[in-house]
């Protein structure tokens, strides 16, 4: 199919929700879901974005920013996965623990405001990679119209470019938990050294990366591409200053680059 076909695809589908409720980032994904649930449904679809302690202001900042440029109507509810039984302990499973508790609140918002369905941003390459969160939909009965219109990022970005959002090209995002190896346990404290050191590689303008939090070391991921210019022109000495004045001992740069859901790699080793 091409790009038409698979939009109209995609709007077929939301046309079947009637009204629903959208569990919102700000990402590419679920701003694609906002915006053509928008078109479609009108006032009949609501944007709810989770605000936590696991989603950094400037996430936050730009998924208000998006919002406003769709034009839906938008929400926030304050969230706190750290308060999860069983979420900061940090299993495999940790995702589902917290998307059961978003989608458990989207759902009451939904029936407390008549709208009849809750969906999600998921799509068909979440299918390829070890993704507990949709297991929490499933179960919930969430909608994933990405997924159930058979489209992936590439679709989904171009569609989107399309429709002329302008985060289309927005590098790919998860939430601040990823940074921490299985069994890790995660505390405010913790995230809020990784938001700083990867607010520190944002400043220098990369795009896509990761801090990965190993105890006393960081463990960098980038793009490729991107590796050299870390190491030029005293941005690797400064590099390390930054990283050891938030509060690391050891700094890393993984040769292997940025991928995503590298903590998982310990689980596909273990089988």
């Amino acid at each position: 199919m091409d790009r038409e076909e698979k939009l109209e695809r995609l709007k077929d589908n939301i046309k079947t929700l009637e009204s629903v409720v959208v569990a919102f980032s700000g990402g590419v994904d679920s701003s694609l879901v906002a915006k053509v649930c928008y078109d479609i449904l009108g006032d009949h679809a609501l944007a709810v974005t989770a605000r936590s302690e696991t989603y950094p202001v400037y996430e936050y900042e730009e998924a208000l920013k998006i919002a406003g440029e769709i034009g839906i109507p938008h929400i926030t509810v304050d969230t706190s996965e750290l308060g999860i039984k069983g979420f900061a302990e940090n299993p495999p499973n940790r995702c589902y623990y917290c998307k059961s508790e978003l989608f458990g609140k989207l759902k009451e918002i939904a029936r407390e405001k008549g709208y009849k369905n809750v969906a999600d941003g998921a799509n068909l390459d979440d299918t390829d990679e070890y993704r507990p969160g949709l297991d929490a939909a499933k179960e919930l009965e969430v909608c994933s119209p990405l997924k159930e219109s058979g489209l992936r990022k590439t679709d989904i970005r171009e569609i989107s470019k399309y429709l002329n959002l302008s985060n289309w090209d927005k590098p790919s995002y998860a939430c601040m938990s990823s940074r921490f190896p299985y069994g890790q346990s995660i505390t405010e404290e913790k995230l809020i050294l990784v938001a700083a050191a990867e607010n520190y590689l944002r400043s220098i303008d990369l795009k896509q990366f990761r801090v990965r939090h190993h105890d006393t070391i960081a463990r960098i991921e980038v793009l490729p591409e991107d590796i050299p210019a870390l190491l030029q022109n005293g941005k690797r000495k400064e590099l390390v200053r930054k990283f050891k004045e938030i509060g690391y001992k050891y700094v890393t740069i993984d040769m292997e680059g940025y991928r995503s859901g590298s903590m998982n790699e310990v689980l596909i080793q273990q089988k």
